[in-house]
Protein backbone atom coordinates (compact mmCIF):
# COMPACT_ATOMS: atom_id res chain seq x y z
CA UNK A 1 0.00 0.00 0.00
CA UNK A 2 1.16 3.38 -0.94
CA UNK A 3 0.64 6.67 0.55
CA UNK A 4 0.51 10.23 -0.24
CA UNK A 5 0.95 12.97 2.29
CA UNK A 6 -0.20 16.65 1.61
CA UNK A 7 0.98 18.68 3.40
CA UNK A 8 4.22 18.48 5.82
CA UNK A 9 4.15 20.52 8.72
CA UNK A 10 4.17 19.32 12.79
CA UNK A 11 1.00 17.36 12.48
CA UNK A 12 1.45 16.27 8.59
CA UNK A 13 5.13 14.77 10.10
CA UNK A 14 3.03 12.89 12.67
CA UNK A 15 1.31 11.20 10.38
CA UNK A 16 3.72 10.09 8.69
CA UNK A 17 5.80 8.94 11.48
CA UNK A 18 2.50 6.44 12.28
CA UNK A 19 2.06 5.28 9.24
CA UNK A 20 5.28 4.04 7.90
CA UNK A 21 5.39 1.79 11.24
CA UNK A 22 2.55 0.00 9.14
CA UNK A 23 4.00 -3.28 8.18
CA UNK A 24 1.30 -3.18 5.12
CA UNK A 25 2.21 0.69 3.82
CA UNK A 26 5.29 0.37 1.31
CA UNK A 27 5.78 4.03 1.10
CA UNK A 28 4.39 7.38 2.16
CA UNK A 29 5.44 10.44 -0.99
CA UNK A 30 4.52 13.93 0.48
CA UNK A 31 3.45 16.82 -1.29
CA UNK A 32 5.51 20.07 -0.16
CA UNK A 33 7.20 23.21 -1.21
CA UNK A 34 9.59 21.79 1.01
CA UNK A 35 12.87 19.95 0.06
CA UNK A 36 13.22 16.68 1.42
CA UNK A 37 16.02 14.44 0.42
CA UNK A 38 14.91 10.93 1.97
CA UNK A 39 12.16 10.43 0.09
CA UNK A 40 9.68 11.40 -2.87
CA UNK A 41 7.89 15.36 -2.94
CA UNK A 42 5.73 16.86 -5.23
CA UNK A 43 5.24 20.88 -5.27
CA UNK A 44 1.42 20.15 -5.87
CA UNK A 45 -1.52 17.70 -6.20
CA UNK A 46 -1.21 18.90 -9.41
CA UNK A 47 1.87 17.79 -10.86
CA UNK A 48 1.79 14.74 -9.06
CA UNK A 49 3.10 11.73 -11.69
CA UNK A 50 0.46 8.92 -11.36
CA UNK A 51 -1.95 9.91 -8.61
CA UNK A 52 -3.83 6.13 -8.60
CA UNK A 53 -0.49 4.29 -7.90
CA UNK A 54 -1.49 5.57 -4.18
CA UNK A 55 -3.78 3.70 -2.10
CA UNK A 56 -4.36 6.20 0.86
CA UNK A 57 -4.62 10.03 0.73
CA UNK A 58 -3.56 12.21 3.37
CA UNK A 59 -4.50 15.58 3.55
CA UNK A 60 -2.59 17.28 6.42
CA UNK A 61 -2.82 20.78 4.92
CA UNK A 62 -4.10 24.39 6.28
CA UNK A 63 -7.75 24.14 6.38
CA UNK A 64 -8.57 26.59 3.98
CA UNK A 65 -6.97 24.26 1.42
CA UNK A 66 -9.22 21.25 1.50
CA UNK A 67 -11.85 21.89 0.14
CA UNK A 68 -10.38 22.54 -3.53
CA UNK A 69 -7.23 19.75 -2.52
CA UNK A 70 -10.61 17.18 -1.71
CA UNK A 71 -12.62 18.12 -4.68
CA UNK A 72 -9.43 17.59 -7.06
CA UNK A 73 -8.49 13.91 -5.91
CA UNK A 74 -12.21 13.13 -5.99
CA UNK A 75 -12.47 13.98 -9.30
CA UNK A 76 -8.83 12.41 -10.62
CA UNK A 77 -9.12 8.50 -8.27
CA UNK A 78 -11.62 6.39 -7.86
CA UNK A 79 -12.49 4.29 -5.04
CA UNK A 80 -9.42 5.14 -2.83
CA UNK A 81 -9.32 6.26 0.89
CA UNK A 82 -9.01 9.80 1.78
CA UNK A 83 -8.31 11.18 5.64
CA UNK A 84 -8.48 14.83 5.95
CA UNK A 85 -7.25 16.58 8.96
CA UNK A 86 -9.90 18.33 11.42
CA UNK A 87 -11.97 20.68 10.78
CA UNK A 88 -13.45 19.46 6.65
CA UNK A 89 -13.68 22.93 5.78
CA UNK A 90 -12.99 26.95 7.27
CA UNK A 91 -16.41 27.61 6.23
CA UNK A 92 -19.26 25.66 5.99
CA UNK A 93 -19.27 24.68 2.12
CA UNK A 94 -20.95 21.87 -0.15
CA UNK A 95 -18.71 19.61 -1.77
CA UNK A 96 -20.37 16.40 -3.07
CA UNK A 97 -17.98 13.48 -3.20
CA UNK A 98 -18.93 11.12 -5.47
CA UNK A 99 -15.87 8.51 -5.76
CA UNK A 100 -14.12 7.66 -3.23
CA UNK A 101 -14.62 7.15 1.44
CA UNK A 102 -13.58 10.05 3.14
CA UNK A 103 -13.07 10.51 6.63
CA UNK A 104 -11.94 12.89 8.92
CA UNK A 105 -9.31 13.49 11.89
CA UNK A 106 -11.45 13.74 15.00
CA UNK A 107 -8.89 11.69 16.68
CA UNK A 108 -10.47 12.02 20.73
CA UNK A 109 -12.93 9.29 19.54
CA UNK A 110 -10.52 6.77 20.25
CA UNK A 111 -9.86 7.69 23.80
CA UNK A 112 -10.19 5.19 25.75
CA UNK A 113 -12.24 6.93 28.50
CA UNK A 114 -14.42 8.79 26.20
CA UNK A 115 -15.95 5.15 24.34
CA UNK A 116 -15.84 3.79 27.75
CA UNK A 117 -18.33 7.20 28.79
CA UNK A 118 -20.33 5.99 25.34
CA UNK A 119 -21.16 2.73 26.44
CA UNK A 120 -22.49 3.93 29.93
CA UNK A 121 -24.66 6.77 28.75
CA UNK A 122 -26.13 4.94 25.15
CA UNK A 123 -28.52 3.11 27.55
CA UNK A 124 -29.34 6.32 29.32
CA UNK A 125 -31.05 9.09 29.41
CA UNK A 126 -29.00 12.09 28.93
CA UNK A 127 -29.97 15.76 30.42
CA UNK A 128 -27.51 18.15 30.42
CA UNK A 129 -23.79 18.04 29.36
CA UNK A 130 -21.22 20.95 30.09
CA UNK A 131 -18.18 20.82 28.10
CA UNK A 132 -14.99 23.04 28.60
CA UNK A 133 -11.52 23.03 27.24
CA UNK A 134 -9.07 25.53 26.81
CA UNK A 135 -5.13 26.23 26.36
CA UNK A 136 -2.73 29.02 26.14
CA UNK A 137 -1.81 29.30 22.65
CA UNK A 138 1.96 30.69 23.14
CA UNK A 139 2.20 27.07 24.89
CA UNK A 140 0.27 25.18 22.15
CA UNK A 141 3.67 24.35 20.10
CA UNK A 142 6.55 25.58 21.85
CA UNK A 143 8.78 25.46 18.82
CA UNK A 144 6.71 28.14 16.68
CA UNK A 145 6.21 31.77 17.41
CA UNK A 146 2.16 31.13 17.59
CA UNK A 147 2.22 34.96 16.23
CA UNK A 148 3.16 32.78 12.99
CA UNK A 149 1.22 29.71 13.52
CA UNK A 150 -2.36 29.20 11.16
CA UNK A 151 -4.20 29.44 14.10
CA UNK A 152 -3.29 33.21 14.05
CA UNK A 153 -5.04 33.90 11.30
CA UNK A 154 -8.35 33.52 10.08
CA UNK A 155 -7.78 33.38 6.44
CA UNK A 156 -5.59 29.95 6.89
CA UNK A 157 -8.30 28.56 8.54
CA UNK A 158 -7.37 29.48 12.10
CA UNK A 159 -8.93 30.22 15.40
CA UNK A 160 -10.17 28.59 18.35
CA UNK A 161 -13.70 27.36 16.79
CA UNK A 162 -11.92 25.47 14.00
CA UNK A 163 -9.17 24.33 16.04
CA UNK A 164 -11.00 22.75 19.20
CA UNK A 165 -13.75 21.62 16.53
CA UNK A 166 -12.96 18.30 18.52
CA UNK A 167 -15.03 19.10 21.26
CA UNK A 168 -18.10 19.64 18.58
CA UNK A 169 -17.44 16.16 17.24
CA UNK A 170 -17.54 13.92 20.29
CA UNK A 171 -20.58 16.29 21.73
CA UNK A 172 -22.36 15.57 18.25
CA UNK A 173 -21.29 11.91 18.31
CA UNK A 174 -22.49 11.37 21.88
CA UNK A 175 -25.62 13.65 21.86
CA UNK A 176 -26.74 14.07 18.16
CA UNK A 177 -26.52 17.37 16.09
CA UNK A 178 -27.05 20.74 17.45
CA UNK A 179 -31.00 21.71 16.49
CA UNK A 180 -30.44 25.29 18.12
CA UNK A 181 -28.12 27.36 19.75
CA UNK A 182 -27.11 30.91 21.22
CA UNK A 183 -23.21 31.64 20.76
CA UNK A 184 -20.63 33.93 21.47
CA UNK A 185 -17.30 34.14 18.77
CA UNK A 186 -14.84 36.63 19.87
CA UNK A 187 -11.06 38.29 20.02
CA UNK A 188 -10.90 39.22 23.95
CA UNK A 189 -7.37 38.49 24.75
CA UNK A 190 -3.99 40.23 24.69
CA UNK A 191 -2.80 37.24 22.55
CA UNK A 192 -1.37 39.03 18.84
CA UNK A 193 -3.59 37.35 16.46
CA UNK A 194 -6.74 38.71 14.23
CA UNK A 195 -8.85 34.76 14.90
CA UNK A 196 -11.20 34.20 17.64
CA UNK A 197 -9.82 33.22 20.73
CA UNK A 198 -12.86 32.52 22.54
CA UNK A 199 -15.71 30.73 21.36
CA UNK A 200 -19.08 29.88 23.97
CA UNK A 201 -22.53 28.36 23.23
CA UNK A 202 -25.93 26.87 24.71
CA UNK A 203 -28.01 25.14 22.83
CA UNK A 204 -29.79 21.71 22.11
CA UNK A 205 -29.28 18.58 19.89
CA UNK A 206 -31.93 16.77 18.24
CA UNK A 207 -32.13 14.60 20.80
CA UNK A 208 -32.99 16.88 23.26
CA UNK A 209 -29.95 17.28 25.68
CA UNK A 210 -29.29 20.75 26.78
CA UNK A 211 -25.53 21.45 26.11
CA UNK A 212 -23.07 24.16 27.30
CA UNK A 213 -19.84 24.06 25.51
CA UNK A 214 -16.55 26.72 25.72
CA UNK A 215 -13.16 26.74 24.06
CA UNK A 216 -10.52 29.02 24.02
CA UNK A 217 -7.10 29.92 23.46
CA UNK A 218 -6.74 32.18 26.49
CA UNK A 219 -5.90 29.41 30.04
CA UNK A 220 -3.06 29.45 31.39
CA UNK A 221 -4.36 25.95 32.86
CA UNK A 222 -4.56 23.51 30.59
CA UNK A 223 -8.10 21.58 30.34
CA UNK A 224 -10.33 19.45 28.58
CA UNK A 225 -13.18 18.72 30.41
CA UNK A 226 -16.68 16.86 30.08
CA UNK A 227 -19.41 16.89 32.31
CA UNK A 228 -22.91 15.02 32.04
CA UNK A 229 -25.73 14.60 34.12
CA UNK A 230 -28.76 11.96 33.01
CA UNK A 231 -31.29 10.60 35.28
CA UNK A 232 -29.46 8.27 37.27
CA UNK A 233 -25.91 9.51 37.62
CA UNK A 234 -23.54 12.46 37.07
CA UNK A 235 -20.15 11.72 35.03
CA UNK A 236 -16.86 14.12 35.09
CA UNK A 237 -14.40 13.01 32.19
CA UNK A 238 -10.90 14.87 32.52
CA UNK A 239 -9.00 14.19 29.24
CA UNK A 240 -5.93 15.94 30.98
CA UNK A 241 -6.19 13.73 34.26
CA UNK A 242 -6.85 10.30 32.28
CA UNK A 243 -9.55 9.81 34.80
CA UNK A 244 -13.76 9.31 34.26
CA UNK A 245 -16.03 9.39 37.51
CA UNK A 246 -19.26 8.15 37.75
CA UNK A 247 -21.43 9.49 41.07
CA UNK A 248 -24.84 8.11 41.66
CA UNK A 249 -28.19 9.59 43.19
CA UNK A 250 -26.32 8.37 46.59
CA UNK A 251 -23.60 10.09 46.06
CA UNK A 252 -21.18 7.27 45.73
CA UNK A 253 -18.68 7.66 43.13
CA UNK A 254 -16.46 5.36 40.95
CA UNK A 255 -13.35 5.87 39.19
CA UNK A 256 -12.16 4.82 35.92
CA UNK A 257 -9.04 5.18 34.98
CA UNK A 258 -6.80 4.54 31.46
CA UNK A 259 -3.41 3.39 31.27
CA UNK A 260 -1.30 6.06 30.50
CA UNK A 261 -1.28 6.62 26.41
CA UNK A 262 1.99 7.25 24.15
CA UNK A 263 2.06 10.03 21.94
CA UNK A 264 1.14 8.06 18.72
CA UNK A 265 -1.34 5.68 20.07
CA UNK A 266 -4.96 7.29 18.92
CA UNK A 267 -3.77 8.14 15.73
CA UNK A 268 -2.35 4.92 14.96
CA UNK A 269 -5.61 3.17 16.09
CA UNK A 270 -7.60 5.89 14.13
CA UNK A 271 -5.79 5.75 10.67
CA UNK A 272 -5.87 1.34 11.01
CA UNK A 273 -9.64 1.64 11.85
CA UNK A 274 -9.75 3.45 8.67
CA UNK A 275 -7.70 1.36 6.31
CA UNK A 276 -9.93 -1.94 7.70
CA UNK A 277 -13.30 -0.55 7.33
CA UNK A 278 -14.37 0.22 11.14
CA UNK A 279 -17.10 2.41 11.72
CA UNK A 280 -15.68 4.70 14.82
CA UNK A 281 -14.37 7.27 12.39
CA UNK A 282 -16.02 10.31 11.83
CA UNK A 283 -17.05 9.79 8.27
CA UNK A 284 -17.69 12.84 5.83
CA UNK A 285 -21.57 13.26 6.74
CA UNK A 286 -21.09 13.75 10.27
CA UNK A 287 -17.83 16.16 9.59
CA UNK A 288 -20.84 18.23 7.43
CA UNK A 289 -22.90 17.71 10.35
CA UNK A 290 -20.09 19.53 12.08
CA UNK A 291 -19.76 22.16 9.81
CA UNK A 292 -23.49 22.88 9.90
CA UNK A 293 -22.56 23.72 13.74
CA UNK A 294 -19.98 25.81 12.81
CA UNK A 295 -21.49 27.97 10.52
CA UNK A 296 -24.71 28.53 12.39
CA UNK A 297 -21.81 30.24 15.17
CA UNK A 298 -20.04 32.21 12.34
CA UNK A 299 -23.38 33.49 10.48
CA UNK A 300 -24.38 34.52 14.43
CA UNK A 301 -21.24 36.46 14.91
CA UNK A 302 -19.98 37.98 12.07
CA UNK A 303 -20.90 41.56 11.08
Amino acid sequence: MKVLLVGYGSIGKRHEEVLKAFDDIAGVDIVTKQTLSTQRTYRSLEVVTDLKMYDYFVLASETSKHYEQLKFLDENVKNKKFFCEKPLFDTNQKLHIANNEVFVGYVLRFYPLLKKLKDFIDNEDVIKVHISCGQYLPTWRPEVDYRKSYSAFKDKGGGVLLDLSHEIDYCQWLFGSMQELKSYQVKISDLEIDSDDFTTFIGQTVTGVMVNLSIDYISKITHRVMRIDTVDYSYILDFIANQLIRVDKKGEQVIFNSEKLERNDMFRWMHKSILTGKEQNCTFIEAEEIMKTIEMIQEQNNG
